[in-house]
Order: structure tokens, then sequence, then C-alpha cells
């Protein structure tokens, strides 16, 4: 009896598992990349990257790391539920003049944990 209910348990346990390893959240951003065309020097530039969750677990993101010191970010910290929105705004310095082009790494759990959002333009 004993033998039968631990062999039990073990398919039970099994099958949670197997469950949970394949829901799992998905970005869909309305856009990856955005061009602010032509910024004036030393006013910042700001964005939002806005995405919904098109998977089947919520989505949480660690971390928005941008890819210099002259742009930061900001994220939706709490967990994005399937088939809700979130926010990535982010915003660039723009204190030097010429073109730029900046990424911005976003890391959370969801089937591509690692994304990354660009945005360009033009410092006048």
């Amino acid at each position: 009896m004993k033998k039968t209910l631990g062999i039990l348990a073990v398919f039970v346990a099994i099958i949670g598992f197997t469950a949970m390893a394949t829901a799992i959240g998905e970005f869909k951003f309305e856009k990856e990349t955005h061009d602010y065309g032509n910024i004036p020097q030393n006013k910042p530039a700001t964005y939002d990257f806005k995405f919904s969750n098109a998977g089947d677990a919520p989505i949480i993101i660690s971390e928005v790391k941008p890819s210099c010191g002259c742009s930061v970010a900001e994220f939706t910290k709490t967990p994005i539920k399937p088939g809700e929105a979130g926010t990535i705004t982010v915003t660039y310095n723009a204190a030097a003049k010429g073109p730029f082009t900046k990424q911005f790494t976003v890391k959370s759990n969801t089937k591509t944990p690692v994304k990354t959002l660009t945005v360009k333009g033009s410092v006048e």
C-alpha cells in the first residue's frame, strides 16, 4: 500500500512539474525600435515601449539595462498576467550632438529571456 502511494505521489509530482514547465509568458511588443528623428540638444527624449503578454503565464521583468550611462529605463514592476499589458519607458539624455543608436537589454522569465529594444535619432 505504501509503495503504491509513493509511486502515485511521484507520478502526480511529475505531471505537475511538466505542466508548470510548459506555461510561459511571451512578449508581444508594438515595436522594438523607435526613431526619435531630430531632437534638440540637452533636452531628454522619452519613449514608451508598450507590450502585452501573449503567453500563458505571468511575465516578470527582472532588469532593463541601458547600453550606456546616457540613458535610463523604467518598467512595469508587477507581474504582467496573460492578456495584460505593460510598459518600458526609456529616456535618452541627448547631451552630445550627432546621430545615436542606443540599446536596452530586457531580462525576464519569458520564452525569449533576453530581449533588446533600440532607440535612435540625431541630436541637433
